[in-house]
Order: structure tokens, then C-alpha cells, then sequence
């Protein structure tokens, strides 16, 4: 039962601030001491939104944008193939800004391949995103613009045909090298999700955030600082902040506490069950998955097991085997581990806090595939310094798993 009286049934707009700031709230918050709170929070923010504005007044980033899109009529929006949250939000926020400022133009969001797994499909049903279904012809021939968000060209789940150049590249991970070569690039490694760039252009722009998307970008948001060990960057706070206030809560509420499928439970139950740590690193491996998203949600939860610094989740899926790798370490970075444990087998890179890799099986027997987590888990404790012949211990001990 809402504990809303008959008197708050009707919200009312107050004043909150010397420079005209307001918010909606019940009356009888309107004539009580939350107004003080109210208040303290939406300075708070303004003022911290105003910041930012005020330093990047000399490189206007959504203007550039805008000028590198003048004249486009049919634009493409899409992201990383097995997209998480992140991807789905910061794509489904620039398709909805660049709609609002280029009414000539036909703004279009598509994603190649599933997007699979309990979490990452309920969030697509929730945030009510507008995909096209993905065609690598019409990608190569029908639009004049194409913008490639959370990802680059060169990285290995790009969803661009071969020859295929973005118009934009929009990014919060480490660029290989050099910058991507395109009429418009904004890769910010300092940033903890590509959503909150896209939130960045808003604030330039003064364009309002409706509510139903606000709560899916600060759900995207949340998602991806919890998979880099929670530490986020100045704007993603600013971000945060700011949607939190504006978000349709009951959207928000919706994709928190999805109901999901007992393979993530399985997947859930394997992870931690074949678990094994090795002083301050830990390391469990997975067999087939149907999803992407469960060895990095695996790893997020290993790393919150109090005696350890750096977590590794490996599994199959389809014929690769995926690495997800997390670390609180303040001393080194996840891309350099990752890196050492990929070097001539595979690929892979990432944040300072978290890293994905690849390993291309190529038909691999059983026997094969688990030498070849054997050379992973060597490779992964001499890059940490650990011995890499002392005997790891469980982090469930069989006889305690029995009795469960």
C-alpha cells in the first residue's frame, strides 16, 4: 500500500534554488524540512553539471558531432556484437538525441547477433529499445553515416563488414594505437561507460532526458562500474548523480530485479563450485555457455571474495574459449594480464579494472582445451607473481558443497 496521503496525491512544483532550480515533489515535502534535502541534492548536482559544461566549453564534443553528421539523411547507430548494457544504453540514448536534433534525418539502431542471456534480454525488453534486425549489405550500402559505439574497428566484436569505416567512434575503452581514423572520434579511457559520454552530450546540448530513458542509462551505467571494480570517473559520478533524480524509478526497479533462467544459475553454481585461488588471484572455469555476459558476471561476483585482488573466469562458447578477467589492484593494470595470457594464443584488452579475452579453438578436443587452461592459469599467476606450482586451494571445499 503507497504510503502517499490523499494530501500528496496531486505533485507540486518548488523552487529550490537561487538560480531557479526546481523539482517535483508531494506537498506536504514541499512544506517540510525534505525540501532542505531536496535542495542540498539538486545544487549539488547543477553544480557539478555546470562544471563540466564549463570545461569543455574549448572542445565541444556533441557540436562536432553534429557538424560531422550535416547533411546525412539515413544513419546507423549500433554497437559491440554480444552487446551488455552499456552498449544497448549509450546506443539507444544517441539514436533518441540525434532524432531530436536532425529532424531531416533517419536515425536507425541495429545490433548484430543475439543479444543473449537473462540479464542483457530482459534490460533490451525493459529499456523498450527500437532495433532494426542487422544486414551487412544494407550496413555497406544503404546508410551515409555510421556511428560505432562502446567498441572500435579494430577490436574483435565489431559488427562492421570489412571496408566498412564509421562516421564516428564513441568509446571509454584503450585504443589500440592510435586513434580510430574517422570524421569524428571521442574515446575517453578515464570514463567508466560510453554511456555517460553519450549523458555528457545532453548536458552540452541541453537536451532533457526523458525519464524511461534516463533510468535505462543509469542502469547501464551502475552495470558497467560494477564490472570495473566500482571505481568511477568524475563524469560518471556527475552522470549518476544526475539521473538518479530524474529516472522513471518503476522502469528502474524492472531492470534490477529481472526474473532469470536456471542456465544462469548453473552457470552461477559451476563458477563457484570449480573455483580456486591462489593467494590474492582466483580463477574458475566454465564449460559451454549460451551467453557472453556469464563469466563476466561471474567474475565481478569472485572478486568480491575478501582474500583476493584479481579474478578469471574462462568458458566455451561456441568455438572460442572467452576470458573475463576483474582486479581491485591498484599496481597493475587487467589489459597488461591480459595481454600476457593471450600473447600467441589469442586476443583481448580492456579498462585498467577489467579485461576480456578471446581464444580462437578451432575444433579443439577436450584434452586439448583444458591443456591449454592449463598454460592460462601458468601464465596468469607468473603475471601476478605468484608460484605457478603451489596448489591453489577451493574457495567452497567440497565436504561444505555437500552439505548444501
Amino acid at each position: 500500500m503507497s504510503n502517499v496521503s490523499q494530501a500528496d496525491s496531486k505533485i507540486v512544483r518548488v523552487e529550490v534554488g537561487a538560480d531557479g532550480a526546481s523539482a517535483l515533489v508531494p506537498p506536504s515535502v514541499a512544506k517540510s524540512p525534505m525540501k532542505t534535502f531536496v535542495e542540498s541534492c539538486l545544487n549539488t548536482v547543477a553544480g557539478s553539471a555546470v562544471a563540466v559544461e564549463r570545461r569543455t566549453r574549448h572542445r565541444p564534443r556533441a557540436d562536432k558531432l553534429l557538424k560531422a553528421l550535416t547533411g546525412k539523411k539515413s544513419i546507423l547507430v549500433t554497437t559491440h556484437q554480444h552487446p551488455d548494457p552499456d552498449a544497448l544504453a549509450s546506443s539507444h540514448a544517441l539514436a533518441f538525441l540525434l532524432g531530436t536534433k536532425l529532424k531531416d534525418a533517419t536515425v536507425t539502431m541495429s545490433v548484430k547477433g543475439k543479444i543473449g542471456g537473462g540479464l542483457n534480454d530482459a534490460f533490451t525488453k525493459h529499456a523498450n529499445l527500437k532495433l532494426v534486425p542487422w544486414d551487412d549489405e544494407a550496413v555497406a550500402s544503404k546508410y551515409d553515416a555510421i556511428l560505432l559505439l562502446d567498441t572500435q574497428p579494430s577490436f574483435t566484436y565489431s559488427p562492421l563488414p570489412a571496408g566498412v569505416k564509421p562516421t564516428a567512434v564513441i568509446d571509454h575503452h584503450r585504443t589500440r594505437g592510435r586513434n580510430p581514423k574517422c570524421p569524428f572520434c571521442d574515446v575517453r579511457a578515464d570514463v567508466g561507460a560510453t554511456t555517460s559520454i553519450i549523458f555528457s552530450y545532453f548536458l552540452e546540448l541541453q537536451v532533457t532526458i526523458p525519464a524511461d530513458l534516463a533510468a535505462a542509462m543509469l542502469y547501464a551505467i551502475e552495470t558497467d562500474l560494477a564490472g570495473a571494480a566500482g571505481q568511477p570517473g568524475e563524469l560518471d559520478n556527475i552522470a549518476l548523480s544526475n539521473l538518479t533524480l530524474t529516472a522513471d524509478t518503476r522502469k528502474l526497479y524492472q531492470m534490477r530485479y529481472v526474473d532469470l533462467p536456471q542456465s544462469f544459475y548453473v552457470a552461477m553454481n559451476a563458477g563457484v563450485s570449480n573455483a580456486m585461488f591462489y593467494g590474492n588471484a582466483i580463477i574458475s572455469h566454465l564449460d559451454a555457455i549460451d551467453s557472453l555476459e556469464k563469466p563476466a558476471v561471474i567474475a565481478d561476483t569472485l572478486l568480491r571474495f575478501d582474500q583476493v585482488q584479481w579474478s578469471l573466469v574462462t568458458a566455451q562458447h561456441e568455438n572460442r574459449l572467452i576470458l573475463s578477467l576483474r582486479t581491485s589492484d591498484s599496481k597493475m593494470s587487467a589489459p597488461e594480464v591480459m595481454k600476457r595470457l593471450v600473447k600467441n594464443i589469442g586476443e583481448g584488452g580492456g579498462h585498467r579494472t577489467k579485461a576480456g579475452g578471446v581464444i580462437h579453438l578451432n575444433g579443439a578436443t577436450p584434452a586439448e582445451i583444458e591443456r591449454v587452461r592449463t598454460v592460462l592459469r601458468r601464465r596468469y599467476l607468473r603475471a601476478l607473481k605468484i608460484d605457478a606450482s603451489s596448489r591453489g586451494q577451493r574457495l567452497v571445499p567440497r565436504n561444505d558443497a555437500a552439505k548444501g
